[in-house]
């Protein structure tokens, strides 16, 4: 299609239009955007700012963390923010992963599924600003101009719309699910007057750092004097009465491995003595990479009325549904990774600690685990508590038995922590790790305590013992998989190339990609991409079998359509029920002559100054599927400074998403990228086409789970003036 011509718009893009204009709130005209529009606004990160006496203010967001409300929930026009931005020099602002986890390194705003995470777009209506949208996308690639003009053309119906509201911000019911809508200051005096009337009291727990704030009246609510408006809460241990605190933690232990609102009930012992029971509504907050960041909510008291018998053994009932709460945490961790991840995030906040260090022995000695926690001074905590606590968490492993501070005891230093406990880490007899877990004031541990830490050791370890032997079949899974393919690309004259390969995360996590980069006779260059179906030891040997025999076929002199023939033949002739799809391409560096010939495979694609399109290649069915069929022959040219992109639909292919649509989307974003500054000629300087590579895969590694293998070569026809110089 030529990509000049008129865009006309389809029925789904003006029925978002006509929904558009019947919205009665920003809340309703983001939710419409993200129903209505199309699915490439993924919605995740989307948010509505308006033009409020002199400064952006958000007044709509659609899953957007807690920290950007906080940070950037008023913004100043003039500065270097992308709201800002966008609606000084009136023209969408384009955000890729890469310049959000630089621009924001503390935030995990970098997260997205192509070369482009975010647009921000003006809202001016008749010259005047109003707002800026900014909308998450899941293209893969940049946005090509044709989505960008209908992004401009929906934000110029929300601008309108929204200068006709007489309540921009106003509430409405949103239909899509996780919008949020910033009330206004007289909603939100109205709440805050409605939360103190009914004598609640407000807290925020901050997952990330330890840290918990209360206001005024949820220090009252727990009989406590206040220390302010607002400060920093007691320890969770401190406040709970200690026969409920083990099924405060399971609660909360769900809650965090789960995310969303929960309620818990539990008794405090006010100064005078008395229980008073408190009852806890708040919300799970979790980031985009769906770990727990931040709670917050309400706290209400009132008298507590002692119940049936049975509280010591309804304790002891408590202790056990922590441990299965953590137990399922943990269970769902497959790496070591993941279990030092369920251990920070879950089971940390669960028991009220403030701190956990991992250590794992790794021949006969223990060493740190990289920890996943978050960055910044927490991490330079952990450190520093490994340093302090190195040989006592030596000590407890070789004894094979917990370590528990006591109340009371000189500190072994200014800089220890006020409790702590070390649990030795042993599966099946063998000594796994060990673990130091700290408090930041101190308690004693009763003997109730005591065993329920010590099963949690024994389920830590297991996980872990467990977590290690994955780790230890991935690596050597991923080590079969790079030994059937290239070591390293051959470097041969006239042309440049780079390649990726990236294993499927899902099954035995090897399969049946492979490419190859061929010396053949006469100064002639052959490109051979495939995949074999399956993720499985199988994939892999019939891979390596038909990498070999096509190398075999190639260096003969066989043409492109002939290799592939004989290829089919041979692989219907194997005892599997496998196939595979290969593309093989003959190029002449000196001529640019092209002869190649495709069997089920994605077409490959030419990258030029032009841009970026499929190179039309017809071809047959997957090898191996019909013994005996004939391959067409195609003829072709690649000019100097062009590119040859050959790949496996790993690289594109999305869960819910057309095929065809992924490929666009990609050709789209190549598109773009030609037509920046420099265009496909950057190609032509020293490693540029690394990066090009490493572009077209940053959306698959960013991805948690790649249900395929990707592979991709690229082929560049060197210049001759690029030669020259």
């Amino acid at each position: 299609m030529d990509q000049s011509s008129p865009r006309r718009a389809n029925r789904s893009e003006l029925r978002c239009v006509r929904a558009l204009l019947r919205a009665s709130s920003a809340a309703e005209l983001l939710a419409t955007l993200l129903t209505e529009g199309p699915a490439w606004i993924t919605g995740e990160g989307s948010a509505l700012y308006l033009l409020d006496g002199g400064v952006l203010r958000l007044i709509a967001s659609h899953e957007l963390p807690e920290w950007v409300h906080r940070k950037y929930g008023v913004i100043d026009p003039a500065s270097g923010l992308p709201a800002a931005l966008a609606l000084r020099r009136r023209e969408p602002v384009l955000l890729s992963p890469q310049q959000t986890s630089a621009d924001y390194p503390n935030t995990a705003a970098g997260l997205g599924t192509g070369l482009v995470a975010l647009a921000v777009l003006p809202l001016v209506v008749d010259g005047d600003p109003v707002g800026s949208l900014a909308l998450a996308l899941a293209h893969r690639g940049a946005v090509p101009r044709r989505d960008v003009e209908l992004l401009e053309t929906f934000a110029d119906v929300v601008a309108h719309r929204l200068v006709h509201l007489p309540h921009p911000g106003h509430a409405a019911d949103p239909t899509a699910a996780g919008l949020r809508e910033r009330p206004p200051s007289a909603e939100g005096q109205l709440l805050s007057l409605a939360v103190r009337s009914a004598g609640a009291g407000a807290f925020e727990r901050d997952l990330v750092t330890g840290e918990t704030l209360w206001d005024a009246q949820a220090y009252r609510v727990v009989g406590r004097r206040p220390p302010g408006a607002t400060g920093r809460a007691p320890d969770l241990a401190d406040v709970v009465h200690p026969e409920d605190l083990p099924d405060v933690q399971a609660a909360l232990a769900e809650a965090l491995a789960t995310g969303g609102p929960y309620r818990i009930s539990y008794r405090v012992v006010r100064p005078d003595g008395s229980p008073w029971q408190v009852d806890e509504a708040g919300e799970v907050m979790l980031d985009v990479h769906r770990r727990p960041v931040r709670t917050a909510g309400l706290l209400t008291g009132r008298e507590w009325r002692p119940g049936p018998a049975g509280v010591s053994a309804a304790a002891a009932g408590a202790r056990s549904t922590l441990l299965l709460a953590l137990t399922r945490a943990l269970s769902r961790a497959v790496t070591v990774r993941e279990v030092t991840t369920a251990l920070t995030d879950v089971a940390r906040p669960a028991l009220g600690a403030a701190g956990v260090v991992l250590d794992l022995v790794d021949e006969g000695r223990l060493t740190p685990v990289s920890p996943a926690v978050y960055g910044g001074p927490h991490r330079a905590e952990l450190n520093r508590l490994h340093d302090l606590a190195g040989g006592v968490m030596e000590h407890a492993l070789a004894r094979a038995t917990p370590l528990f501070s006591e109340p009371g005891r000189e500190r072994r230093g200014p800089d220890a922590p006020a409790a702590w406990t070390v649990l030795p880490l042993v599966a099946s007899g063998r000594q796994v790790g060990s673990c130091l877990i700290t408090f930041a004031t101190e308690r004693s541990f009763s003997r109730e305590d005591r065993t329920m830490f010590s099963a949690f050791a024994g389920i830590l370890a297991q996980s872990l013992e467990r977590a290690r032997l994955y780790d230890v079949h991935h690596e050597r899974a991923s080590e079969l998989q790079r030994a059937m393919l290239p070591r390293s690309l051959p470097v041969l004259p006239g042309i440049s190339s780079a390649a990726r390969y990236l294993p499927s995360t899902e099954g035995m996590q090897i399969g049946g990609d492979w490419y190859d980069l061929l010396r053949l006779p006469d100064g002639l260059v052959g490109l051979v991409i495939g995949d074999v179906q399956g993720h499985n030891a199988e994939a892999t040997a019939v891979m390596g079998q038909l990498r070999s025999v096509l190398w075999a076929y190639a260096t003969e002199g066989n043409d492109p359509a002939a290799a592939l023939e004989r290829t089919s033949w041979l692989l219907s002739e194997m005892e599997t029920e496998l196939f595979a799809t290969c593309v093989y391409v003959v190029l002449d560096p000196v001529t640019g002559a092209l002869r190649a010939a495709r069997a089920g495979h994605p077409q490959p694609v030419r990258i030029g100054a032009g841009g970026a399109a499929e190179l039309e290649l017809p071809g047959g069915p997957p090898l191996g599927v019909l013994p005996g069929v004939r391959y067409p022959l195609v003829e072709a040219r690649l000019a100097p400074g062009e590119t040859l992109l050959a790949y496996t639909d790993g690289l594109v292919e999305v869960r819910d998403e057309d095929y065809d649509e992924s490929v666009q989307r990609m050709l789209g974003g190549l598109e773009l990228w030609t037509a920046e500054a420099g265009g496909a000629g950057r190609l032509e300087r020293p490693g540029a086409l690394e990066r090009l590579a490493d572009l077209l895969t940053l959306n698959v590694t960013e991805r948690e789970v790649r249900q395929d293998d990707v592979a991709l070569l690229l082929l560049h026809r060197v210049s001759t003036d690029a030669e020259d110089r």
